[in-house]
């Protein structure tokens, strides 16, 4: 069995439910020392973050990830035990398999590879791992950047080991993510007897045309690289749970995936336009999660990015911005060149979570050659 396999299968072993690491990132730091690396573990509240670089020049090149899971959800509805890392003919069985343990693993076998081959290498190689990917992420890599930046160690290119690929290995790399905001929306009204309405004011009432109107509003048009923004709302609540009475209050809870169009304040402006055009009486609390970011097409990481998966596979990856957020959203703002490179994503999250151990060895291999063509030469 490779060495990538067996990474794989050591840190999936791991029970590692975010927030908690149990350990992984110490197997990961245990295996960088020896090839040059400078171990700086970065822990944040209850979180667990490691910081690992190997030289001190330019260009930095950072491979990003995460060591935490989700839940597994009931153990008895997967074919093997979910931290088992049972393998089954090409198959590798476990959480995180995909999401995204084993990326690490090809990670660390890649960077191996490399350093032995070209133990002179350009630049520096990094390693930026969290344990709070799959939570609230505010003690995690957002907090590592925030430390980088404070002493202006600058991230050239970021590689992040996400699952972007859709029906077969390098298909899809991720050059950006939309933003994502977030708003919670109290109306308020008078309550009262559903017999006697003249003596409330019922807030559903009051929202339901502006609600139907901010549901069509045509945001923007998208652009060569995002869709259009879209708005969806998520949860509404109002009432007793009693059927005569009219409630004083509904809460509505929404969201915006947004393009490179437009910025948070100008997504406030015109929801809010809209509610007060609509004279309603309300309260709105809102939570920005990330803003969108972009790679540009031309830029040398998804170049070099390309040319290893026209190597390794025999077909270059198209470019995509959908799907939910990830960590580069916190990097990017620092000017890094960011993608997201990885695994099928079609089990992540999902009971019988799995990779194919073939395009683990193939992974590894797009990862070496990728630094080789950003630092060899």
């Amino acid at each position: 069995m490779s060495e990538t396999i067996q990474l794989a299968q050591q840190l999936l072993r791991i029970d590692s439910v975010t927030p908690n690491d149990k350990g992984c990132q110490q197997l990961i730091a245990d295996y960088l020392a020896p090839l040059g690396f400078h171990i700086e573990p970065m822990p944040f509240g209850e979180v667990s973050n490691l910081w690992a670089r190997r030289g001190t020049d330019g260009p930095l090149y950072v491979f990003a990830g995460h060591t935490d899971v989700v839940p597994t959800g009931p153990e008895t509805a997967w074919t093997y035990p979910p931290f088992s890392a049972q393998i089954d003919g090409d198959m590798l069985y476990a959480r995180g398999a995909a999401d995204m343990k084993s990326s690490i693993a090809c990670f660390m076998v890649a960077t191996k590879r490399f350093v032995e081959k070209h133990p002179a290498h350009q630049g520096s190689i990094g390693f930026l791992i969290t344990s709070d990917e799959e939570g609230p992420a505010v003690d995690g890599t957002v907090k590592v950047i925030e430390t980088l930046e404070a002493r202006n160690e600058k991230i050239d290119y970021c590689l992040v080991g996400e699952p972007s690929s859709d029906k077969q290995l390098g298909d899809s790399i991720k050059n950006g993510r939309r933003g994502s905001l977030s708003g919670t929306l109290t109306v308020h009204g008078v309550q009262g007897h559903i017999a006697y309405p003249e003596l409330a004011e019922n807030p559903i009432h009051a929202l339901a045309p502006a609600l139907e109107q901010l549901v069509h509003v045509q945001w923007d048009h998208g652009n060569e690289y995002f869709p259009p923004t879209s708005f969806q709302v998520s949860n509404i609540n109002g009432g007793t749970g009693a059927t005569n009475v009219i409630p004083g209050n509904v809460v509505v809870q929404f969201n915006f995936r947004f393009s490179t169009e437009h910025t948070p304040e100008t997504l406030k402006e015109g929801v809010h336009a809209i509610l007060d055009h609509h004279n309603l009486n309300y309260s709105l609390d809102w939570n920005l999660s990330g803003l969108p970011f972009i790679t540009p097409a031309q830029g040398e990481l998804i170049q070099a990015v390309k040319q290893a998966c026209q190597e390794v596979v025999g077909y270059e990856p198209k470019l995509s911005t959908g799907g939910g957020t990830s960590d580069g959203r916190f990097i990017a703002p620092t000017g890094a060149q960011v993608i997201e490179m990885g695994p099928l994503n079609a089990t992540i999250h999902k009971v019988n979570e799995c990779v194919s151990v073939s395009d683990l060895e193939q992974l590894t291999e797009i990862y070496y050659r990728t630094l080789v063509h950003l630092l060899s030469h």
